[in-house]
C-alpha cells in the first residue's frame, strides 16, 4: 500500500489548529483546509510478494521473542 508523507508532520497539532480556525471563522470550510495540505513524498511497494512475506514473518517471529524480555 502506498505512503504519502505530508510536508507537515506534526499532523495531530495540525489538525487541531484547523479545527479551532473552523470554530472561530477563520477557516470558511474543510474544503478550503484540505487546500492547504501538500504532499512531501509518496512511497510505493517495491519488494516482490515472495520477500515482503518472508520479511514480514521474520518480524512477526521478533515480535513474539521480545514479548516475554520483561515481567512485571
Amino acid at each position: 500500500m502506498p505512503v504519502v508523507r505530508p510536508q507537515v508532520t506534526e499532523t495531530t497539532a495540525l489538525g487541531a489548529a484547523y479545527l479551532a480556525g473552523l470554530g472561530t471563522g477563520f477557516w470558511s470550510d474543510p474544503l478550503e483546509i484540505s487546500r492547504q495540505w501538500k504532499v512531501d513524498r509518496r512511497f510505493e511497494p517495491r519488494l516482490a510478494a515472495p520477500e515482503r512475506q518472508a520479511k514480514l514473518a521474520r518480524w512477526r517471529q521478533a515480535v513474539e521473542c521480545a514479548k516475554g524480555w520483561a515481567r512485571p
